[in-house]
């Protein structure tokens, strides 16, 4: 699930990422503000979901993927589009 929260006053927009893999112990989000490099670490919840909050530039586009138990790539379901990348896949895609 991806949740948006907008503020008026402000340029950015708050995120929420929640993700439920079956049998992850870490996830992670990356991509975000095209770094691909910087990992956010989603928390574990006892439930099992993993969520964790950012904040984005308002008018942008952000491509992400998430990085489960540091080894499967996957995408979420209920990102906005999913665009084609350079390695034959997709990416999530959110327009904020």
């Amino acid at each position: 699930m991806i949740q948006k929260t907008y503020f008026k006053t402000k340029d950015y927009c708050k995120v929420k990422f929640s993700f439920a893999p079956e049998n992850a112990e870490t996830v992670e989000v990356l991509g975000l503000n095209s770094e691909w490099e910087n990992r956010v670490i989603l928390k574990k919840k006892k439930d099992g979901t993993f969520s964790a909050e950012v904040s984005l530039p308002k008018d942008t586009q952000q491509q992400f993927k998430y990085l489960v138990n540091k080894t499967e790539w996957l995408n979420d379901t209920e990102a906005d589009s999913q665009l084609e990348n350079e390695y034959g896949g997709t990416n999530s895609v959110i327009v904020l």
